[in-house]
């Protein structure tokens, strides 16, 4: 059955298979064309690697210079973390400073009485304030649990309601402000005073020392000076010149465990020119002349003469300074110092809780003490407040913690601020408060050394990543096969076993790579000039010690004794830590300038390891640079390459219908040969004699 021809369906001949062969042969040069643009595709998804690891290295070079580079990061460290801590920015100075915590902001926050927890609260208007800020809620009234809600919606910022469950059946309401320190009290006001009342959270103060203004005038201020004109009582403020006091009458009794505290106002003048009221030299006597005149004639009289003895100055008091100028007196005798002052342009307010200094005596007086020679001291607005009690006159029954300030000791100087954040006392510096101290605790502010550490160690890695692409691609490849063993890799494959860091899959793809652009110069030169670049010397601030790589433990044997080694030969750095470490311990300026350096005072690097790499690198990878000439290149011989296989392509259609023309007229011609040989065959047939 497989002899039998059909026309039309059926070559005699096998006419396809001998087309597809002789079309073979005629697609080499198609197949050579399309084999060398992949080649040139991998050559430029090459290029582009190398362009990703070159623009790898000068980032992190231009990291170790710029103006974000870590040799200006900060990092602060407390000796006691507990008790406070601190957070630094590139502002703050290399320094270390003592802190003692006396007291950590609070915000108000109040506990009712257990409740009902089915208990309704009234429709009304419900007042809250916390400081200065003051919002209202409109309530139709429901349960606790809806009042809540409709508190805290409107007061998120600034309140929070929440419902503890104290015992089965049973809920506290917890009021709290969100905002700490003394001048962000929670108060209330409305129906809400009602409300907090019924509750069991607040009760009126009792008329105690709850709040009360000193007042300062002439009769509650005593001059203890010999020139009392030394002192000015103006509008409740006192003013005091230099080597002058006055204490202010006061009648305060503040128990051991007394929420009572002193609030005042204080502010200075400095005169930094020399101490106030300088004595000068006295005028002496005024004596008249006097002159006869007669018919036109004047005789003056002979000058009086008042001979005075000269006159010496008073010895000018040696400059003196002293902010603890204020005290308190006691009802016995005794006496205590508060703590200092600072100087302030304009008035700053000062609380001084009284319970640690009066130590359940009774407070006679404030007494003033400016034996400066040259600060004028004003205080005014003196008040006795209790913390606890509110603006409204309430004070809490269960009170979980009371709004107050942090007040915390720098070197012997008290500080005071409404959060535990501090941020506006040091440049660069952000302290947060965090538990009382008995003693001072030392913040150290320093360079952030593991920053600077992990740039130079990033460094060193893309520069030996880059190193290994330069390296596998200008090397010449040995002989592989899949199944050879690996004592049989010949040549240059041994540069993929030294990168122990690949995977399996990226040694694979190395292997491709290895002799792409082993005639390219260009790699080459790189590869030299890098070398050259991270070896040389460059001038620091300690040059004789300090102006290579290699002294800060970054070289290409580092960390070794002895020994040949092929792989030092290639260009790769290897990092000591212990040696690098001791060096940023002791030298990070010397280090910073090893990397980038100003010589020419322009305040702009002009020289070091990571300036010169980064100059090196950037006409490789800038716009129009080297890499982008170089896939330019590919890409023109690629397009080249695609025209090229068109005009095959085209070519290789005419052949193949040329040669299926061709062979369709030789099985044509065939065809009717056979039919000709059939007729012929079938004349003789008729025409042959019969026998008889």
């Amino acid at each position: 059955m497989s002899d039998v021809f059909v026309p039309g369906v059926r070559s005699r001949f096998n006419t396809d298979q001998i087309i597809q062969d002789l079309m073979r042969l005629e697609q080499v040069p198609r197949d050579r064309v399309q084999n060398n643009i992949e080649s040139l595709q991998l050559h430029r998804s090459y290029w582009q690697e190398v362009g990703k690891r070159i623009n790898s290295v000068r980032d992190s070079a231009r990291f170790l210079y710029s103006f974000q580079n870590p040799f200006n990061e900060r990092i602060a460290q407390s000796a006691d973390s507990s008790v406070i801590t601190a957070t630094a920015t590139r502002e703050a100075s290399e320094q270390s400073y003592n802190f003692a915590v006396k007291q950590t902001a609070q915000a108000d926050r109040f506990l009712s009485q257990p409740l009902d927890e089915k208990m309704r609260v009234e429709a009304g208007k419900y007042n809250f304030t916390v400081g200065n800020d003051e919002f209202s809620i409109d309530f139709r009234g429901g349960t606790l649990r809806e009042f809540t809600d409709t508190v805290n919606r409107r007061g998120r910022d600034k309140i929070n309601l929440s419902l503890l469950a104290v015992q089965s059946g049973t809920r506290s309401l917890l009021i709290e402000s969100k905002l700490t320190g003394i001048e962000n009290k929670l108060s209330f006001s409305g129906d809400t005073t009602d409300f907090v009342i019924q509750i069991g959270m607040m009760e009126y103060a009792k008329e105690i020392n709850s709040g009360r203004t000193i007042s300062i005038n002439e009769n509650t201020i005593r001059k203890n000076t010999q020139n009392p004109e030394n002192i000015t009582i103006n509008d409740g403020i006192v003013k005091l010149s230099p080597l002058s006091s006055a204490s202010l009458s006061m009648s305060v009794s503040a128990g051991a465990n007394s929420p009572l505290i002193l609030k005042l106002d204080t502010l200075t003048r400095v005169e930094e020119s020399g101490i106030f009221n300088v004595s000068q030299p006295p005028p002496g006597p005024s004596v008249p002349s006097s002159s006869v005149t007669y018919s036109g004639i004047t005789i003056e009289n002979e000058p009086s003469t008042a001979p005075l003895p000269e006159w010496r100055a008073p010895v000018v008091p040696q400059r003196h300074d002293d902010m603890a100028v204020l005290s308190l007196n006691f009802t016995d005798g005794s006496s205590a110092k508060l703590p200092v002052i600072t100087d302030s342009s304009s008035f700053v307010s000062r609380v001084f809780p009284l319970s640690d200094v009066a130590q359940g005596k009774t407070i006679a007086s404030l007494n003033i003490e400016n034996s400066n020679t040259h600060r004028e001291i004003s205080i005014g607005n003196v008040e006795i407040l209790d913390p606890s009690a509110s603006s409204d006159g309430l004070k809490p029954v269960n009170p979980v913690s009371i709004a107050r300030n942090s007040i915390i000791s720098m070197e012997g100087i008290d500080i005071t601020r409404s959060t535990n954040n501090i941020d506006d006392l040091i440049p660069g510096l952000t302290l947060n408060v965090r538990g009382i101290s008995d003693r001072p605790v030392e913040i150290d502010i320093r360079a952030n050394v593991e920053s600077i550490k992990d740039a130079i160690i990033t460094f060193v890695g893309n520069y030996n990543r880059l190193m290994a692409e330069i390296n596998i691609l200008t090397s010449t490849r040995g002989s592989t096969t899949p199944d050879m063993p690996q004592s049989a890799i010949r040549g240059d494959d041994r540069l993929i076993d030294e990168l122990t860091y690949l995977s399996r899959d990226e040694a694979a793809e190395m292997r491709k790579r290895l002799g792409a652009f082993s005639s390219d110069i260009t790699l080459t030169t790189l590869k030299n000039n890098l070398m050259r670049t991270v070896t040389a010397p460059y001038p620091t601030s300690l040059e004789r010690d300090l102006s290579l790589l290699a002294q800060v433990g970054i070289s290409s044997n580092a960390g070794r004794n002895s020994g040949y080694d092929v792989s030092r030969l290639r260009g790769y750095l290897e990092i000591d830590e212990k040696t690098l470490d001791a060096a940023l311990e002791n030298n990070i300026p010397a280090i910073r300038e090893l990397f980038a350096s100003d010589t020419n005072s322009d305040l702009l690097a002009d020289t070091g390891v990571a300036f010169n790499v980064d100059t090196l690198l950037r006409p490789f990878v800038e716009t129009g640079g080297i890499i982008t000439l170089k896939s330019n290149t590919i890409d023109s011989r690629i397009n080249q390459d695609e025209r090229r296989i068109a005009t095959l392509d085209r070519q290789l259609a005419s052949k193949e219908a040329e040669l299926r023309l061709q062979y369709a007229r030789m099985e044509s011609a065939y065809a009717r040969m056979e039919q000709m040989s059939t007729s012929l065959d079938n004349f003789s047939q008729q025409n042959r004699p019969v026998n008889r």
